[in-house]
Order: structure tokens, then C-alpha cells, then sequence
């Protein structure tokens, strides 16, 4: 009897992915990981079987955890900023809440980037890490003032909008950990709050109240 030659089975072909691609879906996974672990929790053997890829090949292209944990923060950084360019030059209050949705916008389709950026407290804010987290904060502020016509804010005005922009990325963070609000619900709260905020701040300072007349049309007090 002859015997039929054995065949084997052939391999799942390797995906052959240019560099950009490759590097970007180690980026994903390792966004993925860092948004739900502290960066120390994480581990190069973490990022590589999340990403299908070998631990060589994360080394091959980005050193080590460290070198991926900031290339990973800047990605996300890079994406909201472009999130939140203006859009149009509507009445500041529209304009405010126009940049509100696109800030939900980054939020809801890119929630491991926008968790792994903001999480954790200032103990992992230190050195590289802490210029690309304080960098959003500084542009997104720099975008407010232009949205806002505010060539130079008084001390007052500029605590109040920093205080505002600290409520937004905590409310961020809130309504991806429970979704117990209605999306358009928060953002019209975040709009409404930005009116509070200044009219405190207007009982102290003119500049505040000038904004404030600016955003609803009430007369400086």
C-alpha cells in the first residue's frame, strides 16, 4: 500500500504591517493597559501579548516601558489637542459649548487615551510625563482664552478658568467610570458651570464680569 505524503498544515501568515501601523497598534494596546494600571503595573511582556506582538518588538521600537509610556501620553495628547482646534466664530458661549462636545468627542472614542493621560495623582506627574500632561493643560487653557476674546486674564479670571478646566477633566474621568448621565446632559452642566464660575468671580473682579456680560449678556454688576 502506498503511503500518501504527509501535508502539513500550513501557518496563519504573519501580518506584514509598515512601521507606522505597527507602532500604532502598540500604542493602542499599551494606552489600553496604562488607562486601567498604574504605569509600574504594566509590563513590556503586558504591552507586547495585548498587542500580538513579540517583547522583542516592542524594545525594536521603543527602548523600554518608559520610552512607550511617554510615546503612548503624547499620541493621546497629540489627538485631543487637535480635538479641540476652533471650529468656527459663533458667540462664545456657542463656541464654548462646540468645544465642550469635541473635548467628549476625544472622551467617548478614545476613553484609554484620555484615562491613561489624566490618571493617577501628581506622584506620576513628575519629569516628561508631567510636560505632556501639563502641556494639554496649558494649550486647552491658551484655547479658552481665544475662545473666550481674553488677550491677558487678570489673576482672578485666570484661577477661575483653571479651576473650570480641572472640573471638566474630573468630569471626564466621572462619566467614563459610571455613565450615569445622560452625555449632552453634563456638557450643557459644564457650560452652565463656566456662568457660575464667573459669577463669583465677577463680585471680585471686572475683567470676570466683562467675560461674564460677554458669554450671557448680563450687565457688569
Amino acid at each position: 500500500m502506498t503511503e500518501l505524503p504527509v501535508t502539513e498544515t500550513p501557518r496563519p501568515a504573519r501580518r506584514r504591517l509598515s512601521v507606522d501601523r505597527r507602532r500604532e497598534e502598540l500604542i493602542t494596546a499599551a494606552l489600553e493597559l496604562f488607562s486601567r494600571r498604574d504605569a509600574e503595573h504594566v509590563s513590556i511582556d503586558d504591552v507586547a501579548s495585548a498587542a500580538g506582538a513579540s517583547r522583542a518588538l516592542v524594545y525594536h521600537y521603543f527602548g523600554g516601558k518608559q520610552e512607550l509610556y511617554v510615546a503612548a501620553l503624547r499620541s493621546a495628547a497629540e489627538l485631543l489637542e487637535s480635538r479641540l482646534r476652533p471650529q468656527g466664530s459663533g458667540r462664545p458661549l456657542e463656541e464654548l459649548a462646540a468645544g465642550i462636545a469635541r473635548y467628549f468627542d476625544f472622551v467617548e472614542q478614545h476613553a484609554a487615551g484620555y484615562a491613561a493621560l489624566l490618571r493617577g495623582g501628581p506622584a506620576n506627574r513628575a519629569g516628561e510625563i508631567g510636560e505632556i500632561v501639563d502641556g494639554v493643560r496649558g494649550r486647552l487653557f491658551l484655547l479658552i482664552q481665544r475662545q473666550m476674546r481674553v488677550a491677558e486674564p487678570s489673576p482672578v479670571l485666570r484661577a477661575t478658568l483653571r479651576s473650570w478646566i480641572a472640573s471638566v477633566e474630573t468630569a471626564g474621568l466621572d462619566w467614563l467610570e459610571n455613565r450615569d448621565i445622560e452625555r449632552a446632559e453634563l456638557e450643557r452642566l459644564l457650560v452652565e458651570d463656566m456662568v457660575a464660575l464667573l459669577g463669583v468671580a465677577a463680585r471680585r473682579d471686572g475683567e470676570a464680569a466683562r467675560l461674564l456680560h460677554a458669554l450671557t449678556g448680563d450687565q457688569p454688576g
